[in-house]
């Protein structure tokens, strides 16, 4: 059986962005169906709409975080300081491997991006991103951070 840290690269190698990538491999765990996963995850690629932010595949971490471990009670302050620390937690583990969270720091790009219009995805555009490698981190992270949810696949 394919692992879904597997399922999550293949996503990406597929065409998909980082955020959906590692979001759809695991979305399904909580009852959501692909294509709203892929819709919900989709604005979060490339560091948030190509705008180098935060990457894509760190964001769709820490939605399955929320969906893991997320609050509903807007009053329940333990219940959202317990996601936030989870969160940290997972990208404290991420930075501990790539040294930033930010994807124009991952790609090694300076100046912002002028288009919003994303690459094309080609043999040569996979062999020069990272990309991949971080999408491969976030869901092991998700996988250690959230064992149990992955007891019966085992």
């Amino acid at each position: 059986m394919k692992s879904r840290v597997q399922d999550a690269v293949d996503l990406f190698m597929s065409g998909y962005n980082c955020c959906q990538s590692v979001f759809t491999a695991y979305s399904d765990l909580f009852g959501m169906d692909r294509e709203m996963a892929l819709k919900l995850s989709c604005s979060m690629g490339a560091g948030m709409g190509r705008m180098r932010e935060v990457c894509g595949a760190v964001s769709g971490m820490t939605l399955i975080a929320g969906l893991a471990c997320g609050n509903t009670d807007p009053k329940d302050q333990q219940a959202k300081t317990k996601n936030y620390e989870t969160v940290r937690r997972m990208a404290d583990a991420f930075k501990a491997e790539h040294q930033t969270i930010i994807c124009r720091e991952l790609l090694g790009i300076r100046a912002a991006e002028k288009s919003a219009a994303p690459s094309e995805r080609t043999k040569e555009y996979y062999q020069t991103r990272p990309c991949a490698r971080m999408v491969e981190t976030a869901a092991r992270i998700i996988e250690e951070t959230f064992p149990e949810l992955f007891a019966e696949e085992g």
